[in-house]
């Protein structure tokens, strides 16, 4: 049965990049306002407002479920498109590839580094130095979708290699910080269950039917293990297969991101934008995100630790010779894309309601969430301003010589 034409083209808005940072901003500004209003009250309520089978120990808040359900779903779809990058895409070429690995690398150490210098000795900066390490994907692109359309289509490819590998970085702490009690038997039916995606997957097995509970049950066995059950969706989008059959117009990674991608950035990650950035930003609040260990280790980490640690190591790689700059791109490109590489949001937001959660009664989590707020927002403002002059710069140059014909 095929697809009302209203939907189709409901889908086809929902998969540009423009559209999902600007729904995920939107979201992110509706908290703000919500929380920050006189009805603030009530978006505490809904936030914490509790729901499942407790049977199942599923008895969790909407807050919860949006950030440990709903953003597996995220995080499915850039496993997805990371496998494929890495397969048939981008990053399948190890020479091409290698730019934005060592920019990613250096774009975790560093900011990790700082935040774990400058928020020494503040509670829960033992696992809160994570915060700072991912560029958010959504957010990045859109911005450059909006304000980079005039240089080389090359800043795309390497902004997303970046970011998908330093949010497969982020992905992998969160599984190595965050994992308590683990239950070794639901582990191993984990294993089992994704073992069996694979299989399917394999033996070009296509149905729904099959693969929707195999996803929700390893899902639910890695919440039950005790690993962060986001990681759950990057396991099975890696597990998914990207190079297509004889005879096949398209293969299951294409057509599943085809599919779900939408969901996902009109829905997913601008409800889990909407329960994490409900922040009070009062002058008080404000005030601690410059002056609190934690919050300027965050600030410092993400604009100081994200845009030098990305632009110093991709000029080192170029300058000794073992990768090459994207084609296209100048020096200038290269800062301007660094600087977006400082807008870290989804994954930043999720460590620090991990890492902080439970501190001062979740004090430290609001100003660190303020804090990846405000840089976030001051890393788009600048990097949008570079993109610009860079656009202008990019446009003057292609311009053919007055009087030459």
């Amino acid at each position: 049965m095929s697809q009302p034409a209203w939907s189709t083209s409901l889908a086809r808005f929902l998969r540009t990049e423009t559209v999902g940072g600007s729904l995920l901003l939107l979201a992110a500004a509706l908290a703000l306002i919500w929380v920050n209003s006189p009805l603030g009250d009530s978006y505490t309520a809904l936030r914490d407002f509790q729901i499942g089978p407790e049977s199942l120990h599923l008895h969790l808040s909407l807050g919860t479920w949006a950030k440990d359900g709903l953003l597996a779903v995220f995080f499915f779809v850039a496993g997805l498109e990371l496998k494929r990058e890495l397969v048939v895409g981008e990053l399948a070429d190890r020479k091409k590839a290698l730019l934005p690995v060592i920019a990613a690398c250096g774009g975790v150490v560093l900011p990790a580094v700082i935040a774990a210098t400058v928020g020494w000795g503040a509670p829960g900066m033992d696992r809160g130095w994570a915060i700072p390490v991912a560029t958010d994907i959504a957010f990045a692109l859109g911005v450059l979708a909006l304000t980079g359309s005039r240089i080389p289509t090359s800043a795309r490819v390497f902004l997303l290699s970046l970011a998908v590998v330093d949010d497969l970085i982020g992905i992998a702490l969160i599984a190595v910080l965050f994992t308590s009690g683990l239950a070794l038997m639901w582990l191993v039916a984990t294993v089992v269950l994704a073992a069996a995606y694979w299989v399917a997957q394999q033996r070009r097995i296509t149905t729904a039917w099959l693969y929707v509970p195999l996803a929700l049950l390893t899902w639910y066995a890695m919440h039950q293990a005790g690993i962060h059950a986001t990681v759950a969706g990057v396991v099975l989008g890696l597990l998914t297969r990207v190079r297509t059959d004889p005879g096949e117009d398209y293969a299951p990674s294409e057509r599943l991101e085809h599919r779900i991608q939408p969901w996902s950035a009109g829905f997913c990650v601008p409800v889990f934008a909407l329960f994490a950035s409900g922040v009070p930003l009062g002058a008080e609040m404000i005030g601690n995100v410059f002056t609190d260990p934690v919050g300027l280790a965050i600030v410092l980490g993400l604009l100081i630790g994200k845009t030098v640690g990305i632009f110093s190591s991709a000029w080192l790689a170029i300058r000794v010779g073992i990768a090459t700059r994207p084609t296209g791109l100048m020096w200038g490109d290269l800062f301007a894309l660094a600087v977006l590489g400082a807008i870290g949001f989804t994954v930043s937001l999720l460590i620090a309601e991990l890492s902080l959660g439970g501190v001062d009664g979740g004090a430290a989590a609001e100003i660190a969430k303020a804090a990846v707020l405000v840089t976030s927002l001051i890393a788009s403002i600048l990097g949008s301003a570079l993109l610009l002059r860079r656009g202008r710069a990019h446009r003057k140059q292609n311009e053919p010589t007055k009087g030459v014909d």
